[in-house]
């Protein structure tokens, strides 16, 4: 009934929370000498030795879907990730950035921090990843699409595919994303604030390998990026596009 009253409230007023909720304090990142990307330490540490159950954590995402949606499929525009079929280590990670002060993400912090611990951190996250990856996502659009998925496959095998691997399905052990099903413009914005040193806990391998990009490179790989799909993980096409993932 609280959660349910939560997302009822969180949808009608994410502006103002938005707003009006003081940030987390800011912790020094990749700009600090001393940044250690993935240190075992802290909530995220805690939460990882916890056994997160799916069921457990649907109430707490509700919270969640308020600007994700209740499918995990977020917002083509890029606005809101697609969190469908994220690994949990990714999402115990990232979330606990993000309440750590660690990344920056004014708009989701006042709803991250509502998760009451390590346990209910690792309940959603396991909820999340039990979700199907959506196969109606934002990909890239324009006249030239099938150079620029062209361009960006030779890019993206060159240097991303050791990581993210062939199907885009990451590493969960390594902490690596699942890129399958993601938004193009989301990839598109992601790639270039870790390239222009804006996301605060980025890894510094990664920060390495694009560097070098230009802005039209990104466009190209992150075109490949939004065309890759999961075998086995993607949900399956029509009015079927909730649930868990297929087996």
């Amino acid at each position: 009934m609280y959660k349910a009253l939560t997302l009822a409230l969180s949808i009608a007023l994410i502006p103002t929370v938005a707003l009006t909720a003081p940030p987390a304090e800011k912790k020094a990142g990749i700009e600090s000498k001393d940044y250690q990307w993935n240190a075992q330490e802290g909530e995220k540490i805690e939460a990882l030795k916890l056994k997160g159950v799916a069921k457990l954590g649907k109430e707490g995402y509700e919270v969640c879907g308020a600007c994700h949606l209740p499918s995990g499929a977020g917002r083509p525009d890029g606005t809101f990730p697609q969190l469908a079929g994220q690994h949990t280590t990714v999402l115990i990670k990232q979330m606990a950035d993000i309440r750590a002060g660690l990344r920056d993400n004014p708009t989701m912090y006042p709803f991250a921090k509502e998760l009451t611990d390590a346990q209910e951190l690792a309940h959603v996250s396991a909820y999340i990843e039990s979700l199907c990856i959506p196969v109606d996502h934002g990909k890239y659009e324009g006249p030239d699409a099938a150079k620029q998925v062209a361009d960006g496959k030779v890019m993206y095998e060159k240097e991303c595919i050791e990581c993210h691997k062939a199907n885009g399905e990451g590493v969960k052990e390594k902490f690596y994303p699942v890129l399958a099903g993601q938004h193009y413009k989301y990839l598109l914005r992601q790639m270039t604030e870790i390239r222009d040193g804006h996301r605060r806990n980025a890894n510094p391998d990664m920060v390495k390998i694009i560097k070098k990009y230009d802005n039209a490179q990104l466009v190209a790989i992150s075109a490949y990026q939004a065309s890759l799909s999961m075998p086995g993980a993607m949900c399956k096409a029509g009015p079927a596009a909730k649930g868990a993932k297929k087996k």
